[in-house]
């Protein structure tokens, strides 16, 4: 494998010997290019091809049985895939992406390549209730991270190739080159500048163009605006109540989300999840089939006013002429997608929470102009509110406000619904941001003290690590000792500190040598026990805890030296904050260069 690697470097260096850096990151933008487009045209031909194969002969009239078996399989076979041939996880594209970039130096693993396709296209096309784009970005970061390490590049580069193939992977998913950059620059966090934004437009473009050449012209979600559809001032009101009720919805969503894959955690089986998540996935698309997979046909199905269709294969296929109970099914799924969705992920099965968030928000917005339709007669657009709508969870789920109005815009074919489309998603994030500042990729890993934030003195702290600076030559000091035992120990200390321990290593106190220097030179009072001399640390720190809480510690004691211990107050060594700012200035100079 080594020899390999060094065969591609030697002939990526004789091809591009004559090339500048900003020309060879060119260069490289547009072959990770190519092949994120190769790899998302790989997994919509294995995605659709299962799904197919599976649901394509069911009658309409009809509920099948089958969809109480399809996704409890799906979700064994991709937990078998990832246990026995991946061995790692492949879960939360997203959210590997950040980590990747917070903590592994944005060097993501060469199976991941491919990994992710065959894991997200099996639980999806099973009946998985998951988003396909986490796996795409997975595979195109993945793609990026791995040209940048055969190239041997440093971490900015490194980041920078990682960051075009992610967002390479999802323009060339929805068709949607604007969307890959926004979505890369407001939630991957890649600095905006020239020679950052020009690789990453090379890199969507270019799988775009790879989309547009292999999978034709058509996008993911085909819609266009009919004149009864176009935006009217009268309507803003609407939208804004929209924009509250996305808001709710995406708060709604995240919450759920965490509260189902805490209760998964509580699970101590994986036979045990897979019976309880397939048992609540099969009961839920067998009553909701546009449950089924990620959900883009009954969006479709939305988006082009045909609501009826969403009954097809239907336990309530014979009710779908009622208008109520076309807006209680309606409801009723965008609720339910949530908790499908969560025990998908949790039980096992590989796919994101970006088409969720689309479906749900699509589902709200439907909700909202059917119900005024039926209540008030104001003929409220359909498709309309559903694209909103769609934006509006979408920006709240993610934090990503530009990315779902740019995304919505571009598969719209235009930009007619921008004003009502910048109304409800900046709404819809201001209130979810009140109510859980952290988007669904962020909150684990802000807990963890791992994400990166456009704050870029902030985000030199997650290179930082609590184990690598902690220093451990300090001499210890056992309860029992006298003053006498401590002046002993002094001739051979450079340290002016001493953790007193007792037995079971326990951190009890600490001596300072100014307080001993008064009696160090009495022997009359060499016979004192140390506890006269020990005192309690203004503070200590747990081990493993993020640099960003240690710092104000150090701050509200008005010390430069604290001890780090574990959980049950066993003594680990010291932490200097003058040792924390100067790995802080050495990580600020490398990352910069």
């Amino acid at each position: 494998m080594q020899l390999r690697a060094d065969r591609i470097y030697a002939v990526f260096l004789r091809l591009t010997r004559r090339l500048s850096n900003s020309q060879m990151m060119m260069v490289l933008a547009v072959i990770i290019g190519v092949l994120a487009g190769l790899g998302t045209y790989l997994f919509e031909i294995l995605l659709y091809a299962i799904k197919g194969g599976l649901t394509r002969w069911f009658p309409v009239d009809s509920a099948h049985f089958l969809y109480l078996i399809y996704p409890v399989v799906g979700i064994i076979l991709a937990t078998l895939f990832v246990k026995y041939i991946v061995r790692a996880n492949i879960s939360e594209g997203v959210t590997r992406v950040l980590y990747a970039m917070s903590s592994t130096h944005s060097r993501i693993a060469p199976h991941n390549c491919w990994t992710s396709v065959v894991g997200g296209g099996v639980t999806i096309g099973f009946g998985g209730s998951v988003g396909p784009e986490a796996p795409i970005v997975l595979t195109g970061a993945a793609i990026g991270s791995n040209v940048a390490q055969l190239a041997r590049l440093n971490y900015k580069q490194t980041t920078l190739l990682l960051c075009c193939g992610a967002g390479a992977a999802l323009a060339a998913i929805f068709k949607a080159p604007i969307t890959g950059v926004v979505f890369v620059l407001e939630i991957l966090m890649l600095d905006i500048t020239a020679s950052s934004v020009i690789p990453l437009l090379i890199a969507s473009i270019t799988a775009t163009t790879m989309a547009f050449m292999l999978r034709g012209f058509d996008p993911l979600l085909a819609v266009t605006l009919a004149p009864g559809d176009a935006f009217e001032l009268w309507q803003i009101p609407l939208y804004i109540l929209l924009g509250v009720f996305t808001g709710l919805m995406s708060w709604y969503f995240t919450t759920m989300n965490s509260y189902v894959g805490a209760y998964f955690k509580k699970i101590d089986r994986q036979y045990k999840k897979w019976i309880v998540g397939g048992a609540v996935l099969g009961i839920l698309i067998f009553v909701f089939p546009p449950l089924y997979g990620e959900g883009y046909e009954g969006l479709t199905t939305l988006m082009h006013g045909n609501e009826k269709q969403l009954f097809d294969s239907s336990l309530f296929y014979r009710f779908r002429d009622i208008d109520w109970v076309v807006i209680l099914f309606i409801v009723a799924s965008m609720f339910f997608k949530v908790i499908a969705m969560a025990s998908t992920n949790a039980a096992g099965g590989v796919g994101g929470t970006f088409a969720p968030s689309l479906f749900v928000g699509g589902f709200t917005g439907a909700s909202v102009a059917l119900i005024c339709n039926a209540l008030f007669h104001w003929d409220v657009p359909l498709v309309s509110f559903t694209l909103v709508g769609m934006a509006g969870v979408m920006a709240g789920v993610m934090n990503a406000p530009l990315t779902s109005i740019f995304l919505i815009a571009e598969l719209s074919s235009g930009y007619g619904l921008f004003i009502p489309l910048m109304i409800t998603a900046c709404i819809s994030f201001a209130v979810d941001y009140y109510l859980d500042p952290d988007s669904i990729y962020t909150k684990q890993l802000r807990l963890k003290g791992e994400l990166l934030t456009h704050d870029k003195d902030q985000s030199v702290f997650v290179f930082l690590k609590l184990d690598e600076l902690m220093e451990t030559d300090f001499l210890r000091i056992k309860e029992h000792f006298t003053l006498g035992d401590i002046v002993h120990i002094i001739s051979t200390a450079h340290r002016n500190i001493f953790p007193v321990i007792d037995n079971f290593g326990h951190l009890l106190g600490v001596v300072q040598l100014d307080d001993l220097r008064e009696d160090m030179f009495k022997r009359e009072k060499y016979g004192h026990p140390i506890s006269d001399y020990m005192i309690q640390p203004p503070d200590r720190i747990l081990e493993h805890e993020a640099i960003q809480s240690v710092l104000p510690k150090f701050e509200d004691s008005h010390t430069w030296m604290l001890p780090v211990v574990d959980k049950q107050n066993r003594y680990l060594g010291f932490i200097s904050k003058s040792r924390i700012l100067n790995a802080y200035r050495e990580q600020l100079v490398k990352i910069q260069q």
